[in-house]
């Protein structure tokens, strides 16, 4: 469907480097990245509005580098919308098919029928200054798919959107993408990727860093930068070394690690994920791969629960259900035990 080679573009002080991707006919990609990471640039070039220093974009297997939007058989809904206010909904949606020539009757019963699909057929007749940002974001996704482009490419989506309507819309998605649609949705937000796609890529300085399944992705990230896309918190800078046939870790000259693996260099990373952590409040009686005695720091409600701080030589987040931490009865200053397992204790390469 979409093949990027070695797409290079240059934009000020900024460069997307060595581009490649390769997206299949029916497929969810989500493109995760911070501001200024390079995704909306990727956007324009793939939608045509912008063109490669060098390297090739093909779609449906014809190259089309240097042809037009218009060409390439792609919609493209920008994060402001870009809706005009002088116009009605229904002109809105009507206006890429008034620029085509269409007899009015078939831009009728197109508008109709799209306006249907995203349920806004009640507000065809307004005019678009005081809309919600759900209904705007619906019409602007209306307009694009009037056109019916084999590949939606989408901005920023979810980012105007109050968090009551995100779920409408992300079904509204999840539908289009089963009802066949190439979708390529750019975002800042990694609960993005894990609620809609089927493979994600991280963008980082105009270079994709890591794709794979959001899965593969979140579970075992290349790098502290991806790491941190999928809330992980804890993070050590350690030495490697084997001992009487295990893989350990030293942080700080004093504190070891037992991890899962062969084959480790001299330096790396250990990153932990706060959900991988138990806490107990008197020493454990069974053997565990990692357990450590602490002091706890502090206390905060977290997204899933309470997350819980621990100084044990060095400062670990635990995040444990509710149920779970109502019945520890602890408090700051509390001394416990954490344990996890050296599968839990996930060891990357480098610096990080």
């Amino acid at each position: 469907m979409l093949k990027l080679k070695n797409i290079n573009r240059k934009f000020g002080d900024f460069s997307l480097s060595e581009i490649n991707l390769d997206i299949t006919e029916g497929e969810y990609y989500v493109l995760l990245g911070r501001s200024g990471s390079g995704k909306t640039l990727l956007l324009e070039l793939i939608a045509g509005l912008s063109i490669p220093d060098s390297g090739e974009i093909w779609i449906n297997n014809q190259n089309v580098t240097g042809k037009k939007i218009q060409e390439r058989s792609v919609g493209l809904v920008f994060q402001d919308y870009s809706i005009f206010p002088n116009m009605t909904v229904f002109g809105n949606i009507a206006y890429p098919l008034h620029s085509r020539k269409m007899k009015k009757e078939v831009i009728t019963g197109k508008v109709n029928r799209i306006a249907g699909e995203m349920n806004i057929s009640n507000i065809l007749d307004r005019f678009t200054q005081n809309l919600s940002g759900g209904e705007l974001q619906r019409v602007a996704l209306a307009r694009t798919l009037v056109n019916s482009p084999r590949l939606l490419l989408l901005d920023e989506p979810l980012a105007s959107i109050d968090a009551s309507l995100k779920d409408d819309l992300k079904r509204t998605f999840r539908q289009l993408n089963r009802n066949g649609l190439t979708i390529i949705h750019v975002t800042h937000d990694y609960r993005e990727a894990v609620s809609l796609a089927g493979r994600v890529g991280v963008i980082h300085n105009g270079h994709i860093i890591q794709e794979g399944t959001p899965e593969k992705v979140f579970n075992e990230p290349v790098n502290r930068f991806v790491a941190r896309y999928a809330g992980i918190r804890n993070f050590f800078r350690v030495k490697f070394f084997r001992e009487n046939a295990f893989w350990k870790a030293v942080c700080n000259g004093n504190f070891v690690f037992n991890i899962a693996g062969n084959g480790f260099p001299a330096e790396g990373l250990i990153i932990l994920k706060s959900s991988d952590i138990k806490i107990v409040t008197s020493e454990p009686v069974e053997r565990f791969d990692n357990s450590f005695r602490g002091t706890v720091l502090e206390i905060n409600p977290s997204e899933y629960g309470m997350e819980v701080t621990v100084d044990a030589g060095e400062t670990f987040y635990a995040c444990l259900p509710v149920d779970e931490f109502k019945l520890l009865q602890i408090r700051e200053s509390s001394t416990v035990w954490i344990t996890f397992s050296r599968s839990s204790a996930i060891a990357l390469p480098g610096s990080g």
